[in-house]
């Protein structure tokens, strides 16, 4: 809960006293983030050069962008156009792992990730997660047909070559207080997006029907205007979840757990019998447990036509 506290800090106007202790820190990292960029630029490292075009998707801050729905619909339109996408993850929320591992139809979130489950379910390509994106592209490339790669949340990864960079950015909060960790969110300078390929800042999350966690039922959002909810996220922004769901009319009580949390059965018992609502990121985590009127609401990304225009002349 305290990196919690510490993110409530990065998005006031106004600078705290934790952030004004913390610019120290936010110095050495700045240096270290700018050497290490330079090292790969100038080849005193090296950048590994796939056989198959890289797409890398990633943000320059740190917490929720909607960097996931955004992977799925770009993986869906590629498979539309005729390529075989395959997906790296690093596999937040699982064991970390060391070695590249392929993402089959009996993984689990404990061992790699929610996003990875997430994915794999939606895009039905191959994933394969590792914390050396490197090596789990080399994987992919080694056990799958994929004739182009995305790297999901790749952009500071500078060992694996890339022909497109795609940066997301939450068009609500922006950059928080504009400074880099740990004073504020950034990873890297704002001028990094000055490199990137593709910012993307306005993205149409679709989704008004919910699926019930044991998968029997389907109903409309709608169902549950004006009624009182419990609404769940263990995401990087619940408040982007928690607005859809009150401007569909629902009266929630919000329940708030840190990012790609594990959740166990008793998180979700709750004293009243009202329905709890979550994102389907959340309950790739929760699908065994058995808790009735518990329901998950999917999205996808509408992605610009102008963005999928220029994308596409990129890839030929």
């Amino acid at each position: 809960m305290w990196t919690l506290k510490i993110e409530k800090q990065w998005y006031r106007s106004s600078l705290t006293w934790l952030t004004f202790l913390l610019l120290p820190l936010t110095f050495i990292f700045y240096c270290v983030v700018k050497i290490r960029r330079l090292v790969y630029a100038y080849g005193l490292k090296k950048i590994y050069k796939l056989p198959v075009p890289v797409i890398v998707v990633g943000n320059i801050t740190v917490g929720g962008t909607g960097k996931t729905p955004f992977v799925i619909s770009l993986a869906t339109y590629l498979k539309e156009q005729g390529y075989t996408p395959g997906i790296a993850t690093r596999g937040v929320g699982g064991k970390q792992q060391q070695a590249p591992r392929y993402v089959d139809d009996y993984a689990l979130a404990t061992d790699v990730g929610d996003e990875a489950i997430l994915l794999k379910k939606r895009t039905q390509c191959p994933v394969v997660v590792g914390i050396d994106r490197v090596a789990a592209v080399y994987e992919l490339i080694s056990k799958s047909n994929c004739n182009i790669i995305i790297s999901d949340d790749g952009l500071q990864h500078y060992r694996l070559g890339r022909d497109i960079e795609i940066a997301i950015v939450d068009s609500t909060r922006q950059f928080g207080n504009g400074y880099m960790l740990p004073a504020g969110p950034l990873r890297e300078p704002i001028s990094r997006l000055d490199k990137v390929d593709f910012v993307i800042s306005k993205m149409s999350l679709l989704g008004d029907m919910l699926i019930s966690l044991d998968q029997t039922q389907k109903i409309s959002l709608a169902t549950f205007k004006n009624k009182k909810i419990h609404a769940v996220a263990a995401i990087g922004n619940p408040q982007r979840f928690f607005k859809s769901l009150r401007d569909a009319g629902l009266d929630i009580i919000e329940h708030i757990f840190p990012d790609h949390y594990l959740y166990q059965e008793n998180d979700l018992l709750f004293s009243d019998d009202a329905p709890i609502l979550m994102t389907e990121k959340d309950a790739v985590k929760c699908l065994s447990f058995d808790i009735k009127n518990a329901w998950y609401l999917p999205v996808t990304t509408r992605l610009d036509n102008e963005f999928l225009n220029q994308l596409r002349s990129r890839l030929v």
